[in-house]
This record gives structure tokens, C-alpha cells and sequence, in this order.
């Protein structure tokens, strides 16, 4: 007889967090992770097709810069310190090993930065990172739930526009990205055999981490996350009373923890030459700088024009709702509202490791009001995590609906549903599949005035080759065409080495755009007011082709034969008003929709003293373009002068509350006040005026008559003082 078998004694320390269930709940299947590898080499073969293609991004002007001076650091040995401080963009508080390596190929390759190569190697190692980033976290599924599952993931993160747009031209974000994709494979991968370890995973995960640092100081997030979830993974495995009652396992433990750190850390300053400099401060300086985000722009959200240190907090929560494939959106939320179902099948702690690698950096940046723009493409890095969640809630609920008949391939078939949006869009704009936003408030169409669109200029490449297509433009012109742009660098690298000189970049803003002579524009839509956006006057009648997404316009390119408008502006600068006025009128006789026209007209019979002929033409002016700063400015002038206070005042508030910061709005609009008797409210618009613009002598004129007026006779001569000091 077989003795019986006394049951298992129970555990002193029971754990906290159960993460001895590792195996998945679906054998291993050759077949399903052939399927993996040939899809993810489909997606390579794909991404290295149209990185090339793709324009480089507004802000490559500040890699290229880093990139040749830490390739001159690394080749003098130092010597040539140029990258241990730069001024310009701060790129020495970001890791150099992006710009590092790409710019160590192009100089081997000997690419200029102007040559068309340059660009592409750049490209080819962002899409490369880009890949590695989306295939890490599918095998990261697959280590928690199967190949089945990983497949899932591999194909959410693929068929993600905005995160492929990205990985087809981001220097910065998509290699982070990336770096936390490896780090939280390698992390789970070690997590499952401590306090064991193969030092192939260990290596993994040292990588990882270092190229996170080695790219952005915010890196230094995964030493916190490694130290956090050992120590789980510790307390899950062996309770509190494990800590005490076996050193060596503890000390083995800290000691990885450490060495991986540590190691990786030590990677990512040898790529940092500002880091090699001060290894122990600087990287924490570079990571407490960028978590204020000092620098502001003007940014598009929800429909109005504001600085990004005064957008709402959910400024990147919106985003992502927005632009999002609604498959990871719905999935990743699904997730946590699944969550006891997910933990009955899988083990706790990488499913806990996604939810924190996802939902804490958002927390944090929300609750510290940090400053961002751009979309969320400073959180990309939390993308692949809401991937690897959104997949685990759709291979679970076709695990939970396999019961039904069809039921797994419902659920399958209303993932690909609410899939199709995204990949018609990515496989319709594959260059430009980053400005994609889903059905979530219309779409791109939706969009168009109310978020920024191609804020980074990535279609003026688009721009360009549609104009050398057209044989406006070549590559054996002998005719110098001059463009205008609000986007210079990405014009200026795309077409100055391609075009051996012949095509002359000219920065223009889109508000000015005839202070210089250019034959043809091309204008993205970024630094748009909303209003104008949504008014449907642009692209206007000037416009020779629009780039477009989905029917949206993303780029304008315009064509200026007579230059009328550029000869009334020169007319203006001279205070040749007849002039002016009949140059803008044959503008407008052509265009009609040329705002910038009808702004000049305004101006010039405000200074000939047309007053009604100038507020009809900035009316029209602000019908094209509602919320024009300037045009409201001529028309509250052209009001004061005809001695109505009432529109006048009108005008000048509407100004303001479209830029609060115009010091002549605030003064115009005091001495509307002061024309009233209101004397507070005009010598609060007048002392703003100064405050706004320290050498406007006018302004400290007015304001100290009005203190005088108010019976403040020492802050008046204070105010009359200083204007005396201005010339």
C-alpha cells in the first residue's frame, strides 16, 4: 500500500503578491510564434521602407548641431569640449547616444548634413528603435500570456499611427521609448527566475536602461522601477520574514539590483560627455530641469491659442484619448476593469509592472503641472506598456468568450473593426500617419483648428517633392527659386545640398509672410490661430497644391507671381501710403482671401486718414482670418480716431483676451478709457503696457498723466523719469 501523503504545510510569511504562477494558460505553439517572428519581420521591412521617405521634424535642427559636436568630442578625446555646454536648445542636458551613433555612421559614411543620406541613416536608426520598442513589449506579452497574446501586442503596437509616425523621425522620444520597452522585458524576464539569474537577461536589462539614460535623464525612472518591483517580486516570494531569516538570498537580490543599476548608469555617461564631466550631478541636474519643462510655446488646444504653461491639466490625457487607436485606448482601459479576471489567469506582478510603467509617469507629470506640448510625445515612452495591457485584455476576453460559439472570433473581429480606422489611415499617409486622430471628436477633420496638426513640419518634404514632381523644382535647375516657410531648418537641410543652392530658403512668419520676397510658400498649418483654421479660408486662393490627410490640409504651398502684396508692405515700411494702398488693392482684386492684404490696406488709410475705409478692410481682413491680432489692432484704431469709444474699446479687448501680452492693445485701450473718464481702468492698461514693454516711451507718457490725473503726483514723476531715460 502507498503511504498517504500529508498535505503541504502552510507558509509562516504567506506573500503578499503571487508571483509563483508563471506559466502561461496556453501551450507553447511553434506554429503561433513563427507567425510572431514573420509578422515582426514584415513590420521591420516595412518601418526601413518609409523612415527614408519621411521628413525630418522641426526640432532636428538641435540634433544635428549635438550630433557633429559629440562625433568631434569622441574623435579628439575630449579636446574639443563644444559638447559639454550648449546654449542653444540645451542639447547637452540630453544623452548623446543616439546623435552618437548615427552621427559616428554618417561621418563614416561621409554624409553631410545637408547630403540626403545624412537624414536617412538618422531615419533607418530611428525606425530600427522604433522596432525594437514594438517588439520587446510583444515579447514581454508573450512571457505573461503566450504567444498568442504577444502577436496581439506586436500588431497594436505596429498598427499605432501616431507611435509609427514617431518611429519613422523622433530622435528623442522613440529611443527612450525603446529603452523602456527592452528594460521592462528584461526586467519581467528576471523578475520570473530570481534570485536566479542568466546573465544574457541580466545584460538585457543593463542595456536597456542604459540606452533610456543614455537618451533622456528621465531614464533614471527604471533604477526606481527595477529596485521597486525586486523588492515585490522578494515580498512576494518569500514575506516579510524572508528579510531576516536568509542574508544570502537578500543580499543576492540587492546586489543585482545594484550591479544592474549601476552598470547601466556608468553605459549611459560614457555616450554623455556633459555626464563624463560631472557623472555623479549632472544627469540628476538634466532630470530636474526637464521635469519643468521651462521652455514655452504658443500651442492649439481645444480650439484656442494659448501658452503651454496655461493649458488644462489634462493636456496630455486628451491628447491620448484623442489619438489613440481605439483598440489600445479601449483595451488598456479594459484591463484595469478586468483586473480580477486578468489576476486569476496571470501572474500578479507583471501585470501590475505594465499598470505602473503606464499610469504612473501621467500621474506624476499631471500632479507636478509639468509643463508639456507637442501632443504627448514626451510620454511616448508610457506607449509601449498601454500596448502590452490593451493586448492582455483582448486575448482575455476571447480566452473568456472561447466558451461561446464564435465567441473568440467576436471578439477578435470587433478589435480588427476598431482597428481599420487606423490602418487605412497609416496606409493612406504613411509619411505623415503621426498627425493621425481617431474617431474620438471627428477625427482629423475634427482637428483641423482646434489641435495642432503636423506641428513638427514633417510635411515640407511632402511639399518639396510634389514641386521637383511638378518640375518647379530639380536637381539640375539652373533658375534660383526662392521659398518662404515658416518651417526654415527642415527646408533648409532638405533642400539646400539636394538642389546645389538653387532652391533659397527664406523664414517667414505665417502673419508676415510678405515682409520678404519669395516665389512660392510652403506653410504648414502649425502657428495658425484656431479661428482662422475653422473659418475654411485656407488654404487660400494663392495655394498651388495642399498636402492633405484624409481630405484634411496638412501643408500649403503657395505661389506669389506678382508679388503685390510684398510691394505694399515695402511701400508701408517707408510710409509710402499711395503706393501701399494701390499695391494691396491689386492684391486683393486677384485674391480676394488674402488677409494679409486687406490687413495692410487697413493700415495704410489709417495713416491717410480713411478711417471707415479702414475699418471695412480690417473687417474683412478679421472675416479670412477671425482673432488676427493685428487686424483688431487697426480696427480699435480705426474706432478711436472716428471717436468711438464703444467699438474701439471692443476691438482692443478682443485684442488682448487673443494675446494679453500686446503692450499697443493695452495702451490704445487706456487711452480709450481715459477719453471716457474711466482714469482706473486706462492707468491699468497703461501700466501694463510697460510692463509688458520696458522701452515703450508712450506708455510710461500716458501712465504718468494718469497718475497725475488720479492725484498721485510721486509716482507720476517716477513714471516721467523713466520715460525721459528712454530714447
Amino acid at each position: 500500500m502507498s503511504k498517504k501523503k500529508s498535505p503541504p504545510a502552510k507558509p509562516q510569511n504567506p506573500p503578499l503578491i503571487n508571483t509563483q504562477r508563471w506559466a502561461v494558460d496556453t501551450p507553447a505553439d511553434p506554429l503561433l510564434k513563427k507567425i510572431f517572428a514573420g509578422v515582426a519581420a514584415v513590420m521591420l521591412l516595412i518601418m526601413l521602407l518609409v523612415a527614408p521617405q519621411t521628413g525630418i521634424n522641426g526640432d532636428d535642427e538641435f540634433q544635428y548641431d549635438y550630433s557633429q559636436k559629440l562625433v568631434s568630442y569622441y574623435k579628439t578625446f575630449g579636446q574639443d569640449t563644444a559638447a559639454l555646454y550648449i546654449e542653444k536648445g540645451n542639447m547637452h542636458n540630453y544623452g548623446g547616444l543616439f546623435d552618437l551613433v548615427s552621427g559616428l555612421a554618417n561621418d563614416a559614411l561621409g554624409n553631410d548634413i545637408f547630403d540626403s543620406g545624412y537624414h536617412q541613416v538618422r531615419h533607418v536608426f530611428i525606425a530600427l528603435f522604433g522596432f525594437s520598442a514594438m517588439l520587446f513589449i510583444g515579447l514581454f506579452v508573450v512571457q505573461l500570456a503566450g504567444w498568442e497574446a504577444g502577436l496581439v501586442a506586436l500588431l497594436l503596437a505596429f498598427l499605432s499611427p501616431r507611435f509609427f509616425g514617431h518611429a519613422m523621425m523622433n530622435p528623442k522620444d522613440i529611443p527612450f521609448a525603446a529603452g523602456f520597452a527592452i528594460s521592462l522585458y528584461y526586467m519581467l524576464r528576471l523578475l520570473r527566475s530570481m534570485p536566479e539569474w542568466r546573465w544574457h537577461e541580466v545584460i538585457g536589462l543593463t542595456l536597456g536602461m542604459a540606452i533610456a539614460i543614455a537618451t533622456r535623464a528621465g531614464g533614471l525612472l527604471l533604477i526606481a522601477y527595477w529596485g521597486l518591483f525586486a523588492g515585490l517580486d522578494f515580498l512576494g516570494k518569500y514575506g516579510w520574514g524572508g528579510l531576516f531569516k536568509d542574508a544570502q538570498r537578500v543580499l543576492r537580490y540587492a546586489g543585482l539590483v545594484l550591479g544592474v543599476s549601476v552598470t547601466a548608469y556608468a553605459l549611459a555617461v560614457l555616450s554623455w560627455p556633459a555626464a563624463i564631466a560631472s557623472p555623479l550631478s549632472h544627469p540628476f541636474q538634466a532630470l530636474a530641469e526637464f521635469s519643468q519643462l521651462g521652455i514655452k510655446i504658443r500651442l492649439l488646444f481645444e480650439g484656442s491659442n494659448v501658452m503651454s504653461d496655461k493649458v488644462a491639466w489634462y493636456y496630455p490625457v486628451l491628447w491620448m484619448v484623442k489619438t489613440i487607436p481605439l483598440t489600445v485606448l479601449l483595451g488598456s482601459v479594459g484591463a484595469i476593469l478586468i483586473m480580477p479576471i486578468i489576476l486569476k489567469r496571470y501572474a500578479a506582478l507583471p501585470y501590475w509592472l505594465a499598470v505602473f510603467a503606464s499610469l504612473f509617469p501621467i500621474v506624476y507629470i499631471i500632479y507636478k503641472d509639468a509643463i508639456l506640448h507637442d501632443g504627448w510625445r514626451h510620454l511616448m515612452f508610457v506607449y509601449p506598456s498601454l500596448v502590452a495591457l490593451a493586448a492582455l485584455f483582448w486575448y482575455t476576453m476571447s480566452r473568456q468568450a472561447s466558451t461561446l460559439p464564435y465567441g473568440k472570433y467576436a471578439i477578435y473581429g470587433l478589435a480588427v473593426l476598431m482597428t481599420l480606422d487606423a490602418a487605412a489611415f497609416m496606409s493612406k499617409n504613411p509619411r505623415l500617419s503621426y498627425v493621425y486622430f481617431n474617431p474620438i471628436g471627428g477625427g482629423l477633420q475634427g482637428a483641423l483648428g482646434n489641435y495642432e496638426l503636423d506641428y513638427w513640419g514633417v510635411g515640407v518634404k511632402n511639399a518639396l517633392d510634389w514641386m521637383e514632381k511638378e518640375g518647379i523644382i530639380g536637381e539640375n535647375m539652373t533658375d534660383t527659386v526662392v521659398i518662404g516657410t515658416t518651417f526654415f531648418y527642415p527646408l533648409h537641410f532638405q533642400a539646400t545640398g539636394k538642389y546645389k543652392g538653387m532652391v533659397k530658403p527664406v523664414y517667414v512668419r505665417y502673419g508676415q509672410r510678405y515682409t520678404e520676397r519669395w516665389d512660392y510658400g510652403i506653410f504648414p498649418s502649425r502657428f495658425f490661430r484656431g479661428p482662422h483654421l475653422r473659418a475654411g479660408t485656407w488654404p487660400n486662393s494663392k495655394s498651388v497644391h495642399v498636402i492633405r490627410a484624409n481630405g484634411v490640409p496638412i501643408v500649403a504651398i503657395e505661389k506669389d507671381e506678382q508679388n503685390f502684396a510684398w510691394q505694399g508692405d515695402q511701400a508701408s515700411k517707408v510710409m509710402d501710403w499711395e503706393t501701399a494702398i494701390s499695391s494691396f488693392n491689386k492684391e486683393v482684386a486677384r485674391h480676394q482671401d488674402n488677409e494679409l492684404a486687406w490687413q495692410g490696406l487697413a493700415n495704410a488709410y489709417l495713416n491717410t486718414g480713411k478711417f471707415d475705409e479702414s475699418v471695412a478692410a480690417a473687417e474683412t481682413s478679421l472675416k479670412i482670418a477671425p482673432d488676427d491680432e493685428q487686424s483688431l489692432l487697426y480696427l480699435g484704431l480705426a474706432y478711436l480716431n472716428k471717436n468711438d469709444g464703444n467699438n474701439a474699446a471692443l476691438a482692443l479687448q478682443r485684442c488682448i483676451k487673443v494675446n494679453e501680452e500686446s503692450p499697443f492693445a493695452h495702451y490704445y485701450l487706456a487711452l480709450v478709457y481715459q477719453a471716457t473718464g474711466d482714469i482706473p481702468s486706462a492707468l491699468r492698461h497703461a501700466v501694463r503696457a510697460v510692463e509688458l514693454n520696458g522701452r515703450f516711451r508712450q506708455g510710461y507718457e500716458l501712465a504718468a498723466t494718469l497718475y497725475e490725473n488720479s492725484g498721485d503726483p510721486n509716482t507720476a514723476a517716477a513714471y516721467r523719469n523713466a520715460a525721459a531715460q528712454l530714447p
